[in-house]
């Protein structure tokens, strides 16, 4: 179903007006007009298949618009020739690196003469809107005076997502035509919303299919299109004492989502839009200069980082996707998460178990995530089909690639490969989702070990975007190549390494929380040990994420590593032991450190009882960055790029800093090793810095 979907999007004629001559003077624009003396200006980037705004584009668009002025058409009509959307943003290449907010707020003042000479054309100008429309392309579809959306269109500022706001007059085009109550949620998240919902904000004038668009742009330039019209809602909204009440409100709201100290853009956005939402043009200057302020701050350059980490990361994918049908083996927590997600991807999936339970389970849990992440009724119910029970295994005889998720014992997967291999067909890939067990262990019974390779999903499987691709020195070079082009395809990032104790990610955490239980030994309270590591800016502090992840776990994974690493890593409490014995296991049992209701931990009202101090942070949060050191230093990955990104990706590592590796090259890579060693003979020699530290860069 999804292939023929996109087989449509593949086929799909845009109506893009007259023919363009082959000597166009433009770059990346052909501007046409038609019969009745309409303009049709393309954006079509040169060498690109998505539009995207940079300097030189903006420049070129200014020639066109002196052109224009000269012309006089009767009506302007704005489309992109590219089939995948509209415009995709700004080209976010330009930001990196900027430390001057002088130059930064120059340059955008340029880019804001240009949008401000679009607005200002006297032609009635509509935007046609197709696929994506995201940041600066929304910013140039507000300066037309109608849009008209295509049924498929998407919308949204995802600016916050790189510690900014929009900066192309977005601020204020955007709550001058939306009610503020709206449009500021939008921009203050990043969230994108579909064409149905921008027609019933206002944002577009009229929602249509390809075929009709011409008599669309007729109706538009003529005059006879119903306009959305801004509400009388919206000039009360904009009084003065108002947008002081409101703003509070939203501060108060964004507080909840990240702490200003970190992430100073939504801060800024409602400051901004609370002095200067009643003046359009105090706030189209103050936008720049806030704008530019935004841009050189350490949390925009990491998360600009972050950015071309995942960037970095999808290549390693690669193409070309072979895998159609997945069968997976353990319909526990992992393995039916993993199924599903799988499914909801457009891949076939069969789901074994020895018991029917948790197959239903794991079944109704697809059906919410689905009801969650896929937008039209028919998707889900497609997803649902393809993802089948198989209680008989069946599903082993014509998959590509079977995942193994039972239980963390070496006999028990051994037992389960030992039925499942003569039944695979040749050129299937065997994958084990093990966090724990090295695969030169597993590959020991296998008549053919070299279709062995890990892929390592991380909890919850819907929201991190990791997957540890494994290989151990017998896997076939092809296989590996396959498998990582799957993860591509299921829409995660793929991080290849090599067979050690606990990986890459699972040895970076397991120090921080086995640290987090020493200091629950100590008697600090569990309130403020979590504080310690919001406080750096861990989305979740260690003692939560133990129980998030299960205390089971938690301790086999620490015990695996502490029989290879032995005291370079933080002893396990004996009563941790004992937690574990008594069923309290932390979230799926409803109780571990924290009581646990409806997937949420119930902290109550409790804020830490004291502050937490720097050195408790230092103990949790070095540590991570002292083991990605060694693991490149061991080459269990080779780049220390993708060694930040996918503890990002796998962990939730606070993203503006960019990483464990970036924030020790920050704080500055001496002092990290001092610090490492005043808690060494404080703590002892679990803080031992790595030899890596050495030759790191």
């Amino acid at each position: 179903m999804d292939s023929q979907i996109m087989n449509v999007l593949g086929d799909r004629v845009l109506e893009l007006g007259p023919t363009p001559s082959a000597d166009s003077p433009y770059k990346n624009f052909k501007l046409t007009r038609d019969s009745e003396g309409v303009a049709w200006l393309l954006f079509d980037r040169e060498g690109t298949s998505a539009n995207t705004l940079s300097a030189d584009l903006i420049e070129e668009l200014d020639k066109v618009l002196a052109e224009l002025e000269g012309q006089r058409p009767t009506g302007l009509v704005i489309r992109s020739a590219k089939k995948s959307g509209f415009i995709a943003g700004a080209d976010v290449n330009a930001f990196r690196g900027a430390t001057d907010a002088g130059a930064v707020e120059t340059e955008i003042g340029r880019a804001h003469a240009v949008i401000d000479r679009l607005e200002a054309l006297r032609v009635p100008s509509v935007a046609v809107i197709h696929g994506f429309c995201l940041g600066g392309g929304l910013e140039v579809a507000l300066a037309c005076q109608m849009r008209i959306a295509i049924e498929d269109a998407r919308f949204g500022f995802p600016e916050v997502m790189l510690g900014l706001h929009p900066g192309l007059g977005g601020t204020v085009r955007f709550t001058q035509l939306v009610n503020p109550m709206q449009a500021m949620p939008l921009m203050l998240t990043g969230k994108t919303i579909d064409a149905r919902k921008a027609k019933s904000l206002g944002l577009v004038d009229a929602v249509t299919q390809e075929r009709h668009v011409l008599n669309a742009v007729k109706d538009a330039v003529s005059g006879r299109m119903k306009r959305a019209r801004p509400g009388l809602l919206n000039n009360f909204l904009s009084l003065g004492p108002v947008r002081g009440f409101l703003a509070g409100r939203m501060r108060s709201e964004a507080a909840k989502a990240a702490p200003e100290a970190h992430y100073p853009a939504p801060y800024a956005l409602i400051d901004l839009w609370e002095k200067h939402g009643g003046d359009r043009r105090a706030m189209l200057s103050a936008e720049k200069t806030s704008f530019a302020k935004l841009m050189v701050t350490p949390t925009a350059q990491n998360l600009i980082r972050v950015f071309f980490l995942r960037e970095q990361m999808k290549k390693l994918a690669g193409s070309g996707n072979k895998i159609e049908h997945v069968h997976v083996i353990g319909a526990g927590a992992m393995g039916g998460d993993i199924a599903a997600w799988c499914a909801g991807q457009g891949m076939r999936v069969t789901l074994a178990d020895m018991k029917a339970e948790p197959i239903a389970g794991a079944i109704k849990r697809a059906a919410d995530l689905y009801g969650k992440i896929l937008r039209k009724r028919t998707a889900v119910r497609d997803a649902l089909d393809r993802l089948m029970p198989d209680m008989h295994a069946e599903g082993v005889r014509n998959a590509d690639l079977i995942i193994e998720a039972v239980p963390e014992k070496l006999e028990l997967k051994q037992k389960v490969y030992a039925g499942l291999e003569p039944k695979m067909k040749p050129g299937a890939i065997l994958a084990t989702n093990t966090s724990s067990i090295p695969l030169q262990d597993l590959r020991t019974t296998l008549q053919k070990p070299e279709r062995l390779l890990g892929l390592h999903f991380f909890n919850p499987v819907s929201r991190l975007q990791l997957v540890e691709v494994v290989s151990h020195d017998g896997t076939d070079a092809q296989l590996l190549k396959e498998a990582l082009a799957f993860v591509g395809a299921i829409d995660r990032l793929p991080l290849p390494v090599k067979s050690s104790p606990g990986f890459l990610v699972n040895r970076a955490l397991t120090p921080y929380m086995l640290e987090a239980m020493v200091m629950l030994d100590e008697k600090i309270d569990k309130t403020v040990i979590d504080a310690a590591a919001k406080k750096f800016g861990m989305p979740m502090g260690p003692i939560e994420l133990a129980d998030q992840v299960g205390l089971d776990i938690c301790l086999d994974v620490g015990d695996m590593l502490r029989s290879k690493f032995g005291d370079m890593l933080p002893p396990t409490p004996a009563w941790l032991r004992e937690k574990v014995a008594k069923g309290e296991l932390g979230r799926k049992t409803g109780k571990g450190f924290y009581i646990w209701k409806d997937g949420k931990a119930d902290i109550g009202g409790m804020s830490a009882i004291s502050e937490p101090s720097a050195e408790m942070i230092d103990r949790l949060i070095l540590p991570m960055s002292n083991v990605c050191v060694a693991c490149l230093r061991e080459g269990i990955v080779d780049n220390a790029d993708v060694v930040d990104g996918a503890v990002i990706f796998g962990t939730g590592y606070a993203p503006f800093r960019g990483g464990p590796l970036n924030y020790a090259r920050t704080r500055g890579v001496e002092n990290v090793v001092s610090t490492l060693d005043a808690l060494t003979d404080k703590f002892g020699g679990r803080f031992t810095p790595d030899a890596g530290w050495e030759n790191f860069k």
